[in-house]
């Protein structure tokens, strides 16, 4: 039975189980080597179990494979069976060995992709645990992450196979948005281990926001973290990665201060709006705010800070509208609730519109009756919509009287801000530079984990199986005092003895070692203590699949 080492552990098992659901002569030898490959997947005793009870038909023996480990004598065709599986095990467990898991971002952002496709691909913060859950599913998967956000969307993996993983990632995105594949590979990018660390702490900085420094961004990382906690996908590189990034943001904005004066997307779409309308119609132009979640009452408190003293804030509920109305002292902000929109907009010269809905809130019939606005303020009703879903739809501004803006419109604004925070920029990426090396350092040292806990549980049994002996020679009557000295002893001079090759495990930036040195020492140490962590590492990874793929019905 050929099998390429292409074969993904969850789909390697199902062909092995299949084969054994053959009575064929052939398929009873193949079964028979099939049980020996299952071994590199599962636990011996569990996996046998599992394997008799799937099959549901001919029942792979177990006793060849017992005797073989008792050195019993085999005829030449199953000694050519086990030699097959292991060149099959090993060339399978160079794929994933040769070079370690990648973390991989597949994003499409402001800067790449127009908003038409950015809101296909949305993803809303409830079904982030889903959207991992489905992510780790896939064959090359091993970690996963998602930031959505009105400027971007982007997937975070930590990859078995780079280009594998890349592959199944935009299928799974075309497939929950309907985009096709080559039009997502269009507009998206790509961004591998460093490249990917350096653009996740430029995302938290704010440096790769539509505003330079803005600040939103910052508590959207926060949020990817806070809503990973507790899901299974959200491993220990990922989660080591965007914790970091909140620290690298954090850091930025203190030490730079590139925050200072700039503006966020709400405050970009309140400026935009100021600008298409007549200066003189400033104070007098009549404001409408349809959503009263975080952008939306960044919106009123951006409105307020330019002179507006008076808006209509349409909301589901009047909790939130009371809450910003008791923070905003001195200003008129009157409720409406939901029903209220159509009529509200007829008397409204600016809507801004900043809600979770996924369905648009005004369409060309719902603003083509509209009454038209006074000349004062341009003649034009202004829809600004910073919304993704987008809440406007685009017909809108097919509408005669109608203006129609949308997130990527602020970028008339952002222009006018830039300039003034670049030298903060060019601080930032030096700051940015630093942390990403000692991430790096500390994603580095995880390689060498394996090993030194393997070490230490050699150097354990060891320690016990002496002590046992040494305190069997001293009889069974002595003191505990005694006893636990020699266990000390024993402790003492086995950390003594183990402290030196820890030492050179640890490759944290803490001092000039590399990491070539040691993963040379790494190497070094598996051989010398016949600790063979190359084959473990590849069992893991599989059985680790195998499990996702059962838990998740793929």
């Amino acid at each position: 039975m050929a099998v390429s080492s292409t074969f993904s552990g969850a789909k390697l098992e199902r062909l092995l189980i299949n084969s054994c659901s053959s009575p064929s002569a052939s398929s009873l030898r193949a079964c028979s080597l099939s049980h020996q490959q299952m071994k590199a997947f599962s636990k011996p005793n569990r996996g046998r179990k599992a394997l008799a009870q799937r099959t549901g038909g001919v029942r792979c023996e177990v006793a060849q494979s017992d005797a073989i480990n008792e050195g019993e004598k085999m005829d030449p065709s199953k000694a050519s069976a086990l030699s097959a599986l292991e060149q099959l095990k090993t060339s399978a467990a160079d794929r994933y060995t040769k070079e370690r898991s990648s973390i991989v971002v597949i994003g499409l952002s402001v800067h790449t992709a127009p908003v038409e496709m950015r809101e296909k691909l949305a993803i809303p913060e409830a079904e982030w645990p889903r959207a991992i859950a489905e992510l780790c599913g896939l064959n090359h998967i091993e970690e996963a992450a998602v930031l959505s956000t009105c400027n971007r969307m982007e997937i975070y993996v930590v990859a078995l196979s780079q280009h594998r993983g890349v592959k199944e990632v935009t299928e799974w995105m075309s497939k929950t948005s309907g985009i096709p594949v080559s039009e997502i590979c269009e507009h998206r990018f790509l961004l591998y281990n460093k490249d990917a660390t350096q653009h996740i702490f430029e995302v938290s900085a704010g440096l790769d926001s539509l505003v330079l420094g803005e600040g939103q961004i910052l508590a959207q990382v926060k949020q990817v973290v806070k809503v990973g906690q507790g899901v299974v996908g959200f491993g220990r590189n990922i989660s080591g990665l965007f914790k970091h990034a909140i620290t690298v943001g954090k850091r930025v904005r203190t030490e730079t201060n590139i925050a200072a004066g700039a503006v966020s997307v709400s405050s970009a779409a309140v400026e935009l709006a100021l600008m298409k309308l007549p200066e003189s119609s400033h104070a007098t132009a009549r404001m409408l705010v349809i959503g009263a979640g975080k952008m939306g009452k960044l919106v009123i408190k951006h409105l307020v800070a330019k002179g507006c003293t008076k808006m209509v804030v349409v909301n589901r509920s009047e909790e939130k509208v009371a809450a910003i109305h008791e923070e905003m002292q001195g200003v008129e902000i009157i409720y409406r609730p939901l029903t209220d929109m159509l009529a509200c907009s007829a008397e409204a010269d600016v809507v801004f519109t900043s809600t979770a809905s996924e369905t648009p809130l005004f369409l060309k019939e719902h603003v083509k009756d509209l009454p038209p606005v006074s000349s004062e303020v341009g003649g034009l009703r202004l829809f600004v919509d910073i919304s993704v879903p987008r809440n406007v739809g685009s017909c809108v501004s097919d509408v005669e009287g109608a203006c129609l803006y949308n997130v990527d419109d602020l970028k008339e604004v952002v222009a006018a801000n830039k300039e003034d925070r670049l030298r903060k920029a060019m601080e930032a990426q030096a700051i940015i530079a630093e942390e990403s090396k000692q991430f790096e350092a500390w994603r580095d040292s995880l390689e060498t984990v394996p090993t030194i806990k393997k070490l230490r549980a050699y150097a354990e049994r060891i320690r016990v199986a002496e002590l046992e002996k040494c305190l069997s020679k001293m009889g069974e009557d002595i003191p505990k005092k005694t006893r636990r000295a020699v266990d000390d002893l024993s402790r003492g001079i086995v950390n003594k003895l183990l402290h030196g090759p820890m030492q050179h495990l640890r490759c944290d930036g803490s001092d000039d070692r590399t990491l070539s040195e040691t993963l040379e020492n790494m190497h070094a140490l598996n051989r010398m203590f016949g600790l063979e962590s190359d084959i473990s590492l590849f069992e893991q990874k599989i059985r680790a699949k195998v499990e996702q793929s059962q838990k998740y019905g793929l």
